[in-house]
């Protein structure tokens, strides 16, 4: 007799249970993330395209049940990622050489196209204004060109959809890769502010930069450095929307992010 699904804990957008050996995945809709999207196609079809990579969970079916969508894949006995972030820049990289599949949108390329992206987070930070246009007056100045040719990129690669097992590192939660800026995936991860909310606490100096050494393209790591403010002032401003759900994380979350987006702007400033 099969033992009933035990809800899993960890998503901020959808349902989850494990059922014996598979996990079952309810989506709950599209939502309003202005930097993350949820989308039941996207994460089918990238199951399906990395199948037999190890670097997602295998695929045993998808469709819609009352309207929502739903998937079904594979469990994997493990934990979300702790330490070793030299492991994860080899997966990284391992995924940015992988090849496109279908339904895959652009991804936000080049410091104008971040600084449009995070002026429409701003916009929808009603709940404090002044706040906002702060933070909209603290974006960062240089401007680094779009690259001419994108590579799959996951899109949310913080340590919760990092799971750890038999030695190895496996990727979940696909609702949100795109053809981006692979230097993007470098940002996130690296992210204090994603850090903390999912493992707890942010990078070491030596973490950080055991994961820019193992990086396999130093012309990526070197577009990321570029980038660094700007994908700091972006998470600022993906933080301060976060603080109006209510959660006193958010808030430690923000100030974390907007520390680092100074430290990058002034890097020898005390």
């Amino acid at each position: 007799m099969a033992a009933a699904p035990l809800p899993l804990q960890g998503g901020r957008s959808n349902r989850v249970w494990r059922s014996d050996d598979r996990v079952v995945k309810l989506y709950l809709g599209q939502g309003d993330n202005p930097l993350f999207a949820n989308d039941p196609a996207r994460e089918a079809a990238a199951l399906a395209a990395l199948s037999g990579t190890g670097m997602v969970p295998p695929l045993q079916g998808a469709g819609q049940f009352e309207g929502h969508n739903w998937l079904i894949y594979d469990h994997i006995t493990g934990a979300p990622w702790q330490q070793d972030s030299g492991h994860v820049a080899q997966l990284l990289g391992r995924l940015h050489d992988q090849p496109e599949f279908r339904g895959l949108p652009r991804g936000v390329n080049g410091s104008a196209a971040l600084e449009t992206q995070g002026k429409a987070i701003l916009d929808q930070c009603t709940a404090e204004p002044d706040l906002a246009a702060q933070i909209g007056e603290m974006r960062p100045i240089g401007q680094v060109p779009p690259l001419p040719q994108l590579s799959l990129i996951h899109g949310d690669p913080v340590p919760g959809n990092l799971l750890a097992h038999d030695g190895t590192l496996t990727l979940i939660d696909w609702q949100c890769p795109q053809m981006g800026d692979p230097s993007e995936d470098l940002a996130l991860f690296l992210s204090p502010a994603m850090q903390f909310l999912y493992r707890g606490a942010v990078l070491s100096q030596p973490e950080e930069e055991a994961f820019l050494s193992a990086y396999p393209d130093p012309r990526v790591v070197g577009r990321y450095l570029a980038l660094k403010p700007w994908f700091h002032w972006r998470m600022v401003a993906y933080c301060l929307w976060r603080c109006a759900r209510g959660n006193p994380q958010d808030r430690q979350a923000f100030d974390l992010e907007l520390a680092a987006m100074g430290q990058s702007i002034s890097p020898n400033r005390a």
